[in-house]
């Protein structure tokens, strides 16, 4: 039976990016209440706990970037493919794509029984935040399966436009996750007290009930992907290359963040303890006002990435016009809520008064770097649509690698660290002037043509 046009090809502009994009941000959102939320409770266990789920961060943000970025190469082959009617190769991503989710996951297996402890004692001599640093970190690496394939259903629903699906998903694993997490932290309901391993099993719990709805809602909701057996058996090589053309730059970006992260916590550690929790604190506040708009860029790509295919350059121009004005506008009040209320949100992880003295001045720091950011989002998306991922590469390295650690390393020697805050507006500013480069050169070669 033929199929019809997908509606990110007829649909008003606005009016798709909104449809898209608002399940996206709903659901994001309320991820990025989750991550408040663990924390906060891990929090009122005590501040060295919160450090030990900070130190484990880079590592569990490696397992985010291999099955978000494999998931980012799935959406833009899929849509492509569906604009360009090309069905045949739209059903070998999604069947391909289960097959790599099902290898990041063995990865990860591997890592967390090898590599959790080395890395862990990396960062901290103190035995009790490494122990419970360890704990956290295997949990959460050995059983990643449920986060694998949760990142893999919910790309295969975006990238037919079903976002409010992808919605139901994340928000089930999220809810979930809130829900279990005072159970098994604190030993309520008759369950024993676990303490960080808890944190760490109602995550993972909530992961795989939001893999198996995901699953359930794929076959029965999603009818532009026929499943079979057949391409998830059967690797198709060329399928896969072209699914890591864009996943590859996308992984490494992401993973950027995890070296990022990491070398951030060496250099706050000559400080103190406090120091890192504090940057784990930041860490899980400003996902509130980036969440909404990485959910914005998810709704966007299958979009541009869909009419990219079907060479329908007016969708595409006004698309992003509306986008960027989002994003820009979305970081902008976060800006204003950071710079007005920062002791306010370090109050909600039972922040002593250390943790306020460094906590304050750090957040009305960092959070001058919002709306720049928003604009480097919104034109990401565009190289991630078009199978420009290494663009986005570009950006990332030289705001988190060659810019933002060393001018934090080397502001952190004058021994003040306020100063090391600085660093974060200073690398976005740099990524920002990157980022117009490279979408102007994306779109004299393939916009103007097109």
């Amino acid at each position: 039976m033929p199929r019809q046009e997908n509606k990110m090809g007829t649909m008003p502009v606005k009016k798709l990016i909104i449809t898209m994009s608002l399940p996206m941000m709903v659901s994001m959102l309320v991820q990025a209440l989750y991550n408040v939320v663990d924390s906060i409770y891990v929090s009122r266990i005590s501040e060295a706990a919160l450090t030990s789920v900070t130190m484990a961060f880079p590592l569990q943000n490696l397992m985010i970037a291999l099955g978000s970025g494999t998931g980012v190469g799935i959406n833009a082959l899929l849509s492509r493919s569906l604009g360009e009617k090309r069905y045949d190769q739209s059903d070998a991503a999604a069947g391909n794509g289960l097959l790599l989710t099902a290898l990041n996951y063995l990865v990860f297996l591997i890592a967390g029984l090898v590599v959790a402890a080395p890395f862990i004692h990396t960062q901290t001599s103190d035995p009790g935040i490494a122990s419970d640093g360890i704990i956290y970190l295997r949990i959460v690496c050995c059983m990643s399966l449920g986060l694998f394939f949760q990142m893999t259903f919910e790309r295969l629903l975006q990238s037919t436009g079903r976002t409010f699906y992808s919605m139901i998903s994340q928000l089930s694993g999220a809810v979930i996750n809130i829900i279990l997490d005072p159970i098994l932290i604190f030993g309520m309901l008759g369950m024993p007290r676990m303490g960080v391993a808890g944190a760490a099993l109602a995550t993972v719990i909530g992961q795989f009930c939001a893999a198996v709805i995901g699953l359930f809602l794929n076959v029965k909701k999603n009818k532009d992907i026929h499943f079979s057996f057949k391409n998830v058996l059967s690797p198709d090589g060329r399928v896969i290359s072209e699914i890591y053309k864009v996943a590859v730059p996308s992984i490494l970006m992401i993973s950027i963040g995890s070296i990022m992260t990491y070398l951030m916590n060496l250099i706050l550690t000559a400080f103190s303890a406090t120091a890192i929790a504090v940057f784990g604190v930041y860490f899980r506040l400003q996902s509130f006002v980036f969440m909404p708009v990485f959910g914005l860029n998810n709704g966007l790509i299958p979009v541009i990435a869909y009419n990219y295919g079907a060479r329908n350059k007016s969708r595409i121009l006004e698309s992003l016009k509306f986008a960027m004005t989002l994003a820009v506008s979305i970081m902008t009040m976060g800006t204003i809520i950071f710079e007005l209320f920062p002791g306010l949100l370090l109050r909600m992880f039972d922040a002593s008064e250390e943790m306020l003295r460094i906590g304050i001045p750090a957040l009305r720091i960092i959070c001058l770097s919002f709306p720049i950011a928003g604009a480097c989002i919104a034109m990401g998306s565009v190289f991630q649509a078009f199978s420009r991922s290494f663009y986005s590469l570009i950006v990332s390295v030289g705001r988190q690698l060659v810019v933002l650690i060393p001018v934090a390393f080397l502001l952190s020697k004058l021994g003040n660290i306020n100063l090391v805050w600085v660093a974060f507006p200073i690398a976005e500013i740099v990524s920002g002037m990157i980022s117009v480069y490279c979408f102007r050169k994306v779109y004299k070669e393939i916009i103007v043509p097109m």
